[in-house]
């Protein structure tokens, strides 16, 4: 069986890098059809699971008033987004690094 914790790091990283890549998804589908007729951008919401640890994100297409100003101008938001969303990609994926060595460790010393 294992502990809460071990599993609770592996959700928390294992959530956040799906979240992670699926912004980084958005962000790539926003840019490549930003000049197409008929468009609309989509976002990641995320949204925290406290009862088992991390994160569950899904796309919506974004509201008419949030668009305004025109696809071209949320460019700029896009490619920080896949900046960002590259970052977090990391970081999570250090989570759950991390988190194996830990168990690779505590199997060491029991041994």
């Amino acid at each position: 069986m294992s502990s809460p914790i071990a599993s609770s790091a592996s959700t928390i990283g294992l959530s956040g890098l799906r979240a992670a890549q699926l912004r980084l998804d958005v962000g790539a589908h926003n840019i490549a059809n930003a000049q197409t007729p008929g468009f609309q951008r989509q976002q990641v919401v995320q949204t925290a699971n406290p009862e088992s640890g991390g994160v569950s994100a899904r796309v919506e297409r974004e509201t008419q008033a949030a668009a305004e100003g025109g696809d071209l101008g949320h460019l700029a938001e896009d490619l920080v987004g896949g900046k960002m969303a590259l970052y977090s990609f990391a970081a999570n994926l250090q989570v759950v690094k991390t988190e194996q060595d830990m168990l690779g460790t505590l199997f060491d010393a029991k041994a």
